[in-house]
């Protein structure tokens, strides 16, 4: 978990740059690059990007794990998500005007030590907590803001995430299975090149 805080202009920063990244690559095909934001930036720190088009899912991809620069994995993580995320075709440059972007920066994620399953449910929670679930052969995330859009109890988030990950939704039952959890701070557009706002303060980084 880095200790930078981030503040209200630092989310601005970042989403904007999402958004150039994405533009400069679907226009010249390469990679953006600014030495005054990759210093700022140049710390270690999980991060995803989403994309939406009329409240509909465009894209998400990211790094669950610090593995990466944040100005790094954030620039990797947009272009990903307009252009190689499996579940949609590559976003096109008719359609940037109609897609919000989201910008998540993610905390160290930490594994839920339990002695019965059932301990889970006090140990996560709704609104502040991203969930990990994995085993020996899969894994499967999802961010924080998912079970509140979707109207998740913790057990139902236990479960979603379980099947993200391709297992039964009760494999976080399981002992074998291992469930961790993660918090986000959340920055996003209002709408296609509007406003940008933090969807959550109660977590700083």
């Amino acid at each position: 978990m880095t200790n930078f805080q981030f503040s209200d202009s630092d989310g601005v920063e970042l989403v904007r740059m999402a958004r150039k990244a994405v533009t400069e690559f679907l226009k010249n095909n390469s990679k953006i690059s600014d030495s005054e934001f990759n210093s700022k930036f140049d710390f270690s720190s999980g991060v995803f990007v989403t994309l939406n088009k009329e409240d509909n899912l465009r894209g998400c991809i990211g790094y669950p794990t610090p593995i990466k620069k944040l100005y790094d994995g954030l620039i990797d993580a947009a272009i990903s998500a307009a252009t190689r995320d499996p579940r949609f075709t590559p976003v096109v440059t008719d359609e940037m005007d109609k897609i919000t972007f989201e910008v998540t920066v993610l905390t160290h994620p930490e594994e839920i030590k339990v002695r019965d399953y059932s301990e889970y449910l006090s140990q996560i929670k709704v609104g502040r907590d991203g969930l990990i679930a994995e085993n020996d052969f899969s894994s499967g995330l999802l961010l924080p803001q998912v079970p509140i859009e979707y109207g998740w109890s913790e057990e139902e988030f236990l479960e979603y995430t379980c099947q993200k990950a391709g297992l039964n939704k009760d494999a976080w039952k399981d002992k074998s299975t291992k469930i961790s959890k993660f918090q986000g701070m959340i920055f996003k557009e209002e709408e296609p090149n509007g406003n940008i706002i933090r969807e959550s303060s109660n977590v700083l980084l």
